[in-house]
């Protein structure tokens, strides 16, 4: 009998194989899993044979995100860094301290800060023109939806109380209509022009930076969620072709290209020839990524009916739908039958239903091609729309971080939307009892990357870092074993990736080991876990 080169012995296994959930003992041949079992794998350990004791530590399959931005996660560490923190005044040493400690930078550039930090959301241009009078700053939101502009910004790019609105976004504005600083969505471009754009290298250096911080997590690959450039974010894709050329991309990446949505069907057969290019050893970018919508704190995603005012009557605003949803069918179908996976963000319920709307297009049009469609974020979901995902093969795309009482949900999202509608929020048990597929991710930057988290808040809807003990909509809670199987299994079956997120023989040996076996735990301590080990085609990528 031929020799393993690595064993794991004395699991806890967890395989999310159906047909043996649980084992002790995996054996693992070059890239791949050679035996799942017990006691019988050990005849596999020869003189060459590493041998990993668990010693009750819980090996599982490495998890996946199904929805992150790693380049531009891994470019802003480097940039002014504003994570971490709701403090104002906190945030404003920290601009202040990284603008004296770059002096030669003539933009100062980054973001993560939280709108539950301002007064209604909104930061003013006089807040950051006392900590950078001198340059222009730029800083997004942690969302990434919006921007905070000091004066000097709003000046080269020439924003005034006569500049309009652009069709995809907002500027606010002061009573007399002068920019006060904050830009929404699409209005974020009209100084982000300006930006001078990231070199390749540090591109290079941000995908790297990034891939560290995800191993260290425990996870194996994901799906880059905008490959092309928009509202000043770089183009990440030479960063990852490089990569996986020269070997450096340990993970596997799937990249959903751009829509353009300022474009219509001429773009696709360019979307071709990106495909084609841009598909090289670990990486490939088979998906097409269309934002349909925007966000509900800046009430720019797109609902059935009007948003709340602060008053909770009615307004006359409904949201943004950023492509229109009719040319969206013929679109989404055209993609579908050139073999493209279309990647939705999705997170009002009309933006939802529009982007189920077309996926049924697709296959009235093409038939079922298995392109394995989805929609991502899926804040808001009307109850008659959750079985039409089963029925149509359009996966949930979840980040469950979100589905937690925080301030900004609470302050900013809740009385806006009214009762009945909130509780429509981020409804991950009923998605699963309708039949549909989760897949997990979370979006970073815009939240942490840490799946570990974001597992612990699907199965107990509350941030364990928010101090809030309430459960979020408890009904939606989703047992362990399913939000561990979303961030797993599911991922990977977004990603085509059928020989991966489950442990059984001939799959691929993309593992983590963490420090517990969290389902031998109680629930409220699932955050406490940490990966021990990580790796990726039997490569170990990570250790403590």
């Amino acid at each position: 009998m031929p020799q393993a080169d690595l064993v794991f012995t004395r699991g806890p296994v967890l395989t999310l194989d159906p047909a043996r959930s649980r084992a002790t003992s995996l054996a693992v041949t070059g890239d791949r899993i050679t035996a799942v079992g017990h006691d019988e794998v050990r005849e596999l350990i020869g003189p060459g044979t590493e041998v990993v004791d668990l010693t009750g530590k819980l090996l599982l399959p490495g998890f996946q995100d199904s929805h992150i931005h790693a380049v531009g996660g891994g470019t802003e560490l480097a940039e002014c860094d504003l994570t971490g923190s709701t403090d104002v005044t906190e945030y404003l040493a920290r601009i202040r301290e990284y603008a004296e400690a770059h002096p030669d930078r003539e933009w100062i550039t980054g973001g993560g800060w939280s709108m539950e930090s301002f007064e209604g959301g909104m930061p003013t241009r006089e807040l950051l023109d006392a900590a950078v009078p001198d340059r222009p700053v730029l800083l997004a939101n942690r969302d990434h939806h919006g921007a905070w502009a000091n004066s000097r910004a709003l000046e080269l790019a020439g924003l005034t109380a006569d500049t309009p609105d652009p069709a995809d976004g907002r500027i606010e504005r002061d009573p007399d209509g002068t920019p006060n600083g904050m830009l929404q969505e699409g209005a974020t471009a009209l100084v982000s022009r300006l930006v001078p754009d990231r070199t390749a290298e540090d591109r290079l250096a941000g995908l790297l930076r990034a891939q560290r911080l995800l191993h260290s997590l425990g996870i194996t690959g994901w799906q880059d969620a905008l490959l092309g450039s928009f509202n000043g974010m770089s183009d990440p894709s030479d960063a990852y072709l490089t990569a996986a050329k020269d070997g450096s991309l340990t993970a596997r990446v799937t990249g959903a290209l751009w829509w353009d949505r300022e474009r219509g069907s001429e773009q696709i057969a360019e979307l071709v020839d990106r495909r084609e290019q841009l598909t090289s050893g670990r990486f490939r970018a088979t998906s097409v990524k269309i934002m349909q919508d925007g966000i509900a704190e800046n009430f720019t995603a797109a609902m059935l009916t009007p948003y709340l005012d602060g008053c909770g009557c009615a307004t006359g605003n409904t949201g943004l739908s950023f492509v229109d949803p009719v040319a969206l069918r013929g679109h989404v179908a055209a993609l579908d039958a050139l073999g493209f996976q279309v990647h939705f963000h999705a997170l009002g319920d009309r933006a939802v239903r529009e982007a189920l709307d077309a996926i049924e297009a697709a296959i009235a049009a093409n038939g079922r091609r298995g392109n394995r469609h989805h929609l991502a974020h899926l804040q808001v979901v009307h109850p008659d729309d959750l079985p039409r995902f089963a029925a149509l093969g359009a996966i949930a795309n979840i980040q469950p971080l979100w589905a937690a009482h925080e301030p900004q949900m609470d302050d900013l999202t809740i009385p806006f939307l009214g009762p009945e509608r909130a509780s429509w929020q981020y409804p991950f048990a009923s998605l699963l009892r309708a039949g549909a597929t989760l897949a997990a991710g979370s979006d970073w930057p815009v939240s942490s990357p840490n799946p570990i988290e974001g597992i612990h808040v699907a199965v107990n809807r509350r941030d364990p870092e928010a101090g809030d003990d309430r459960v979020f909509y408890p009904e939606e809670r989703l047992d362990l074993l399913s939000a561990l199987t979303a961030y797993t299994a599911g991922t990977a079956h977004v990603n085509g990736l059928d020989d991966a997120g489950s442990l059984m023989p001939g799959h691929l040996a993309d593992l983590v080991v963490l420090d517990r076996d969290v389902l031998a735990a109680p629930a409220d301590e699932i955050a406490e876990a940490r990966v021990e080990r990580t790796y990726v085609g039997g490569r170990l990528v990570y250790e403590v």
